[in-house]
Formats: structure tokens, sequence, C-alpha cells
């Protein structure tokens, strides 16, 4: 079983930045891809980005290029999303999610497709 937990969420200006870890714990952590979501009151759960767990392959949501970057440390055991350039509609609660797979290149953006989900961490930005 794997565990999900998000932190370094909080509530930032416009045109600031965050930085959000997961750390997954109870299962090897290198055979998963991850990826973050996030979902704004009264909307439905989108997809933010993705990684695989080589690393090399990396997704984002059209809204956020240019402004997050998804990373991960397998050596420390965490998955990062760094927001840069903070909006308003970027306010919401950001989770992590995890799929373990064989393909060192694989990454989704549908939330179905991944098997394990944190609590999720709040991202307030005000204008």
């Amino acid at each position: 079983q794997v565990q999900l937990v998000e932190s370094g969420g909080g509530l930032v200006q416009a045109g600031g930045s965050l930085r959000l870890s997961c750390a997954p714990s109870g299962r090897t952590f290198s055979e998963y891809a991850m990826a973050w979501f996030r979902q704004a009151p009264g909307k439905e759960r989108e997809f933010v980005a993705a990684i695989s767990w080589s690393g090399t392959n990396t997704d984002y949501t059209d809204s956020v290029k240019g402004r997050f970057t998804i990373s991960r440390d397998n050596t420390k055991i965490t998955v990062y999303l760094q927001m840069n350039s903070l909006e308003p509609e970027d306010t919401a609660v950001y989770y992590c999610a995890a799929r373990f797979t064989l393909s060192g290149t694989w990454l989704s953006g549908l939330g179905d497709e991944y098997n394990y989900w944190g609590q999720g961490t709040q991202v307030t930005v005000s204008s």
C-alpha cells in the first residue's frame, strides 16, 4: 500500500511562488509514475502535471505550461511541483497521485489511471 502526503500549500499573492511536495511511503517509490491534480470549489478535478518514474517524461495542462515545473528526487523519495507566477485561477486543493508501472516513460493526465491519492493541500492565490 502506498500512502501519499502532500505539503507546501498556503496563501500567496498573485505573481508569487509556492513549491508543493509529495512524499510517498509504504513501498519503493522509483517505479511509480506521479502526477498532480487540482480541484477548485464547484469545479471538476483537473490534471495539472505528470512525471514518469524515470523522470525523463513530463506533461502539463496548457494553463500551467511555462509557469509550473514537476520534478522528482528518487533519492529523497519526493516529487515536487514548483509553481511560479501564480494566478487567482490557480486557487484549488492540489492532490498528488501515483501509479505503479514497469514503464519508465509512462505517464497520464487521466485521474482514473492512478491508483493512489493523497489527501490534498490547499493553495490560495489572492489578487
